[in-house]
């Protein structure tokens, strides 16, 4: 061979540097780009790097992402086994190629390949060649290559990435995972000895099948690592007696909605690169928010429910600790597989803390600012308390914690529909993406769907502003307000404090503290669950929504450390009875925050608020008629009018009658303040608080003198409020049903004369409503009562065919 080469290079100088040139080029380009092509998994861990779950490979192996940690119980093994001279050759080991040559010659076949694992990586990446000469040599040269280009180390962890262990498990992750139900760190050693023999037989670990060859390989090599001073004599002894791994296990299914989620998100048409994702999910939360999900849906099912969703995240981070997007055992047939978690439902009553705090901040109302909850009819819309009830007025503060509907729509209706809508999109509800005349005042109860993401995400967001108020010297961070991140971070993003701003970006520190404290007041009566279900050492701010026609319950709540949201109904969008939000999701959210820390509560953020004196009986601002109370508003708040209701009411010296000075002399009045409502509020007011006093009648030689106005008004309709078209239905005996028509008086005693169009139909006493049944048309109801005064009210019959 020397002769030749001599020869060439006397002969053709030029010609063997070229060729010696091409052959140094051909042999740094031998080694393939990446070194492995093959599709692997897509595997979810969670913070800690505990698997929750992991998707097959496109070509159907279980083939787990490289991984560039090789635990050392393993590495030890498999260099004892497969290439005890690793550390010490460049990728071919000539001793080892000897034996096998004279081991081959003395058994006449062939029983050995004398393979170091870098050549074992190369045949590997080049799928398995045939095992001739050529082909050896082909690995023995790009396996010094590989040698040149990666460390030891490296070469470890493309063999332990990409072996074959039997069946279509490739890969130690995989193979740990899949045959003894933990990560490759926490293998004992008889374990990691199974698995280092198990590549250059993968067939053996077929249950039934060579199991006794399988565990004499096994021994053999536990033997030479205790040889090897590997192993003490007790452990030796003791991975002796361990079984082998029966039946391949099912691989964790933690999170497989998140894991679609990911792979869609993130992954999809990525085959060829890294596909593991350290989730920011908690496994031990997640686990237990699946039993707590499995544990209701069981009793839920039973009432024709199946689905039911559960979000967790930290508040400060923003990252997921829990996503179960459906409950487990929900069936194919019920939608299993739906991730409920970023479906985009009806929204119910879950919105209406996000309208009471812009308003609180934008000085619209104070927390116990009476609005309006009477039958209300706007431009055809009538909206209706749960209970179908009415208190006349209530408290805005009291109206959030109870759930009330009328009330929250005046206060919509104060706000401004527009306004709401584009503050809604701000927060991150993307699902609200149609003009806001599409909603109409009903999108604060459930006209229109958000995801439990975008719910519990926007809760979240107004708490970590508020946890970050005081540190942030009372600015406001823009990032605060962020839909929820499912990808781990170690470090909390860095706050650029140059460019924090002095005013609220979205909802002000204030505004979300004030509805945090209705929240956290929210009624839990008998009546819509038992008390024992919501029993809590936490202080939790929280609040339950159900959409029309029973379809969806929606429960969420934070604390200043994590916050909850939960969604309960059908995935096809069946309603059904007692579907309502405090008693099918709030048992759940309360059930997932026992399995929290308790931690502080929000720190009030006083310098962006006000101690002001308020009415007691209004919640308005104080006048000098009315008694005063004390109250924190947001600073905003000082722009809201004084109490509109305390008027100064003049009396005769008995005080059973008003007067005015037409009637009597101004010297022998009595002038004494008086809470005055309007008399459809009053109506309903004052079944509601036995307190309130309804206003003297005038004194009969008063009589002339009545005011009119607002306040004044004896007399006005309950039913119908404004001229509307009624719809008449034909009950099912075929005649057509009356229309019952109903007013409120100041002095239920004073009798009232009813027209219909000028036309004398009845009189009413004390219960003021009347059944008629005018034809199809317009028409005009008048009211008289018997001290003069008269109301109308313009009203368009259709009948229903």
């Amino acid at each position: 061979m020397k002769r030749i080469y001599r020869f060439f290079v006397k002969k053709y100088p030029r010609l063997s540097g070229t060729l010696l040139l091409v052959l140094l080029i051909a042999y740094w380009l031998c080694l393939p780009n990446p070194l492995f092509k093959d599709p692997t998994c897509m595997v979810i861990e969670d913070r800690e790097g505990q698997l929750l779950g992991a998707r097959i490979a496109a070509d159907g192996q279980w083939r787990f992402p490289h991984q560039t940690e090789i635990p050392d119980k393993f590495a030890q093994a498999i260099i004892a086994f497969e290439d005890k001279r690793f550390y010490r050759h460049i990728g071919v080991d000539l001793w080892a190629i000897l034996r096998a040559v004279r081991q081959n010659l003395s058994q006449g076949r062939i029983v050995s390949g004398g393979s170091t694992l870098s050549m074992q990586v190369i045949r590997l990446a080049r799928k398995g060649q045939g095992r001739t000469l050529y082909e050896k040599v082909i690995e023995a040269i790009q396996a010094t290559r590989l040698e040149l280009r990666y460390s030891k180390a490296d070469i470890l962890a493309f063999y332990a990435s990409h072996a074959p262990f039997g069946g279509n498990v490739v890969g130690l992750d995989a193979a740990a995972w899949r045959y003894y139900g933990k990560k490759p760190a926490l293998l004992s050693w008889a374990e990691a000895a199974t698995l280092a023999v198990l590549p250059n037989s993968p067939s053996l670990i077929h249950p039934g099948r060579n199991r006794s060859a399988l565990l004499n390989k096994r021994n053999r090599l536990l033997l030479r690592l205790h040889q090897q001073g590997q192993l003490d004599q007790l452990s030796y002894e003791l991975a002796l007696e361990e079984p082998l791994p029966d039946q391949p296990l099912p691989l964790p299914r933690l999170a497989p909605h998140l894991l679609d989620r990911a792979y869609t998100e993130q992954f999809r048409g990525q085959q060829n690169k890294a596909t593991r994702l350290r989730s920011s999910l908690s496994r031990d939360l997640q686990e237990q928010s699946q039993n707590i999900a499995a544990r209701h849906h069981r009793q839920l099912a039973g009432n024709g429910i199946h689905n039911l969703a559960i979000l967790v995240m930290e508040v400060e981070s923003g990252q997921v600790l829990a996503y179960v997007g459906n409950a487990p055992g929900t069936g194919a047939a019920h939608g299993e597989a739906v991730d409920i978690i970023k479906a985009p439902r009806s929204t119910g009553s879950i919105l209406k803390p996000f309208l009471y705090a812009m308003m609180q901040e934008e000085g619209e109302l104070l927390p116990n600012s009476l609005v309006p909850d009477i039958p209300t009819y706007l431009n055809g819309y009538r909206p209706e308390n749960f209970h179908q009830s009415y208190d006349g007025r209530v408290p805005a503060q009291r109206a959030l914690i109870r759930s009330l509907n009328v009330p929250m729509v005046h206060m919509l209706q104060q706000y401004g529909l527009e306004k709401f809508h584009s503050r809604l999109r701000r927060l991150g509800f993307t699902s609200f993406n149609k003009p806001p005349e599409h909603y109409g005042l009903s999108i604060i109860l459930g006209g229109g769907e958000a995801s439990l993401w975008e719910i519990t995400s926007a809760y979240a967001s107004m708490g970590r502003s508020l946890r970050h108020f005081y540190p942030y010297d009372g600015r406001y961070d823009k990032n605060d307000f962020r839909m929820a991140d499912y990808s781990y971070q170690a470090a909390p993003p860095k706050v650029d404090r140059q460019a924090l701003d002095p005013q609220p970006l979205q909802l002000s520190a204030a505004a979300s503290w004030l509805a945090f404290r209705a929240m956290q007041k929210v009624e839990r009566p008998n009546s819509q669950g038992e008390w024992q279900y919501f029993r809590s050492s936490q202080r939790i701010a929280w609040k339950t929504g159900t959409s029309f026609g029973f379809r969806d319950a929606w429960a969420v709540g934070l604390t200043a450390d994590y916050a909850v949201g939960v969604w309960v109904g059908n995935a096809d969008g069946e309603g059904r009875p007692g579907l309502v939000g405090v008693q099918a999701a709030a048992p759940v959210l309360f059930d997932v925050f026992a399995q929290l820390p308790s931690g502080d509560w929000f720190e009030q953020p006083f310098d962006e608020m006000r101690r002001i004196p308020v009415c007691k009986q209004s919640g308005y601002r104080a006048l000098a008629l009315c008694e005063a109370d004390s109250l924190w508003v947001a600073e905003a708040g000082l722009k809201v009018g004084a109490c509109p209701f305390h008027k100064l009411v003049h009396l005769d010296a008995t005080e059973q009658w008003q007067v005015n000075s037409d009637c009597e002399a101004p010297s022998t009045m009595v002038h004494r303040p008086w809470f005055v409502l309007p008399a459809v509020e009053e109506h309903y007011y004052k079944s509601q608080d036995p307190n309130y006093e309804p206003l003297p009648p005038f004194r009969p030689d008063c009589r002339g003198s009545l005011l009119a106005g607002e306040d004044r008004q004896p007399m006005q309709f309950i039913y119908p409020t404004q001229s509307t078209k009624i719809m008449v239905p034909v009950d099912l005996n075929g005649q057509r049903s009356k229309t019952v028509f109903k007013i409120a008086h100041r002095d239920p005693a004073t009798k009232v004369h009813w027209h219909l169009d000028e036309e004398y139909v009845g009189s009413t006493q004390h219960f003021h409503h009347l059944e008629l049944d005018p034809p199809e048309g317009q028409h005009w109801l008048t009211l008289v009562d018997d001290k003069g005064y008269e109301i109308k009210q313009r009203f368009e019959i259709i009948d229903r065919q």
